[in-house]
């Protein structure tokens, strides 16, 4: 029996670097129902912009593959999974050290996961090497609270 959230959209698109900003902006759009301030929007596209640019140039590098989002919500959570089925990665805690790159030659910075962990409330990286990866990411969008001057 599948979980019912209080809402959710899933999104398949090719491992192709002009799809990142598709990427960004839907998954924008679909936050948008939890009214988040404009730091929190700028947060979360941020961090699906690092997780798909990695998902582009790490887990594919040599040929095209489907990158899979599947977002929901519950209650101000924002739950964001972004899966590829490229070569994975062999060390996910090396990789997660900040400065980390494994694509010096490109210029990488070796800060993606480093920014994804300041931007979101929390983040996973489970991976098998062959079968690629799922990065699994948080937010919780906090309600300003109106405070009336009496």
């Amino acid at each position: 029996m599948r979980k019912k959230y209080d809402n959710e959209m899933s999104l398949e698109f090719l491992s192709r670097s002009c799809n990142e900003s598709f990427a960004r902006i839907t998954i924008a759009a679909f936050a948008a129902q939890l009214d988040p301030t404009i730091e929190e929007l700028a947060d979360i596209k941020t961090a699906v912009s690092e997780i798909v640019t990695n998902s582009i140039i790490h887990a594919y590098e040599t040929f095209e593959g489907i990158i899979k989002i599947h977002s929901y919500i519950e209650e101000n959570c924002l739950t964001i999974e972004v899966q590829d089925s490229g070569k994975g990665i062999e060390d996910v805690e090396e990789a997660r050290k900040p400065l980390y790159t494994s694509k010096a030659e490109l210029e990488r910075s070796g800060m993606g996961f480093t920014i994804v962990e300041s931007f979101m409330d929390s983040l996973k990286v489970e991976s098998i090497v062959g079968l690629g990866t799922k990065v699994t990411m948080k937010k919780i969008i906090k309600k300003e609270e109106n405070i009336l001057d009496d």
